[in-house]
């Protein structure tokens, strides 16, 4: 009686085991299943943030370039206003202390809005800053006289200079040609 509960018992503890060690396979695989779906998850939901990141930079880089080009057209209709200012300032040949300061402020305004001259006179001729509008006797390539002040906001060209262009002198192209 006593082997025969003793094998009952160990055929039931080899059942027991079994059943135990299956359990414990289904569990692990269930725990694999679990960490792989958890790791889908977690790159989705870094995919997802990343994607979300990005739209953000990206409203945010149109919102200003919206911006910029607002205040480009903005400051390219209140330029000719400067430009006669400026005529004036150069007409009274500089007496009039109003015009001057009013002059001097202005620029100080679009220095602040990230609006700088372009400074021509005496520097080669860049067709990309500047536009010629003639040419005149005077060092070959060199800006000689500055029709129309050019700027540039934010180091991109909001208007081109007007300049007229030294073409060498006359009796050097006398010499050249010959």
């Amino acid at each position: 009686d006593k082997n025969n509960n003793k094998k009952q018992n160990e055929a039931e503890n080899t059942d027991v085991k079994e059943e135990i060690k299956d359990s414990k396979q289904k569990i692990d695989k269930q725990v694999g299943e679990l960490k792989k779906k958890l790791e889908e998850l977690e790159n989705q939901v870094k995919r997802t943030l990343a994607d979300y990141r990005n739209l953000e930079n990206r409203v945010q880089n149109e919102r200003g370039e919206w911006i910029l080009k607002a205040n480009k057209q903005l400051l390219l209709n209140i330029l000719p206003v400067l430009d006669t200012l400026i005529l004036v300032n150069k007409h009274s040949q500089g007496k009039d202390q109003n015009i001057n300061l009013s002059v001097q402020q202005f620029l100080d305004i679009l220095k602040k809005e990230g609006v700088v001259k372009i400074e021509t006179l005496g520097k080669n001729f860049d067709p990309v800053l500047m536009e010629g509008v003639g040419t005149i006797e005077g060092t070959e390539g060199k800006v000689i006289n500055e029709t129309r002040s050019g700027y540039l906001l934010y180091d991109k060209i909001l208007r081109p200079a007007q300049v007229t262009v030294g073409a060498g002198k006359k009796g050097d192209s006398e010499i050249n040609s010959e």
